[in-house]
């Protein structure tokens, strides 16, 4: 078995305020990574529960980094930040798709930490009509590749997200949404065991969840927030639609903004 995890920095227990995940505030920004790490450690030992021989690889999806590497399972391996664009390496040889650290898209009313892509920026995403934010547009492009995405961890509105995506797939609600920066948290100790004991009922029934799939053609929508400049996305290929709007549209799912 052979399992493509994407984490994120602002879904594990215990972390419910944007210093905590940001460069400014390293000690703050340093224990919310030893607590991402500490839930993508108890996935992998889900995944190697049920397949001992599990090939798991572990991408680093927080912009600035969010996992201690020091920390890491010894039998995971790490595609860390550096230079890299869709599909981040993942590929048709993987047997199943997870996400570790998940947060909701922009506007999601009581998620933690909530944005889509970009805190600072992003009003909200649309492929081919359907409003999502990193979990949908990552899953779909797993899709593209036939890979099912199979299992979810992070605060609750970002498991319904994923739910209501994809019905099928395994949850782990480690914190409850309170507010944008506000959560009730499970101890670092059971959120590890929920992951765990999940990632491991999501591997049992990885024949069961079809690949969340968007066909082509695909028509990107992005709308920035108040104030923000579209230029960078023009000069990445976008048409501009008016001040804050503008779409991408191409065969390839890789190509979008994702």
């Amino acid at each position: 078995m052979k399992i493509y995890i994407t984490t994120d920095l602002e879904g594990p227990a215990m972390v419910s305020r944007f210093d905590q995940t940001r460069d400014s505030t390293p000690e703050a920004k340093a224990v919310a990574m030893e607590l991402l790490t500490g839930e993508i450690n108890a996935a992998v030992d889900g995944i190697l529960d049920f397949d001992g021989d599990a090939e798991v690889i572990v991408w680093d999806g927080h912009g600035s980094g969010g996992i201690d590497v020091l920390k890491l399972h010894r039998e995971a391996k790490l595609i860390a930040r550096g230079p890299i664009r869709p599909p981040y390496f993942l590929d048709e040889s993987y047997d199943a798709h997870m996400f570790v650290g998940q947060h909701a898209m922009a506007g999601t009313e009581n998620a933690p930490l909530c944005h889509t892509y970009s805190s600072k920026t992003v009003e909200h995403y649309k492929i081919n009509g359907i409003e999502m934010g990193e979990f949908g547009c990552r899953a779909a492009m797993a899709g593209a590749f036939g890979v099912p995405t199979v299992f979810v961890a992070g605060d609750d509105k970002a498991v319904a997200e994923a739910k209501a995506l994809i019905p099928g797939i395994y949850g782990a609600a480690v914190k409850q949404g309170l507010g944008r920066e506000l959560a009730l948290h499970l101890s670092p100790a059971k959120a590890r065991e929920l992951v765990r004991r999940t990632a491991a009922e999501a591997c049992a029934h990885i024949g069961d969840i079809a690949p969340f799939v968007l066909e082509p053609p695909y028509e990107q929508e992005i709308r920035v927030l108040e104030g923000v400049s579209v230029s960078g996305y023009i000069k990445r290929g976008a048409e501009r639609i008016d001040e804050r709007n503008v779409v991408k549209r191409s065969d390839n799912i890789c190509d979008l903004f994702i």
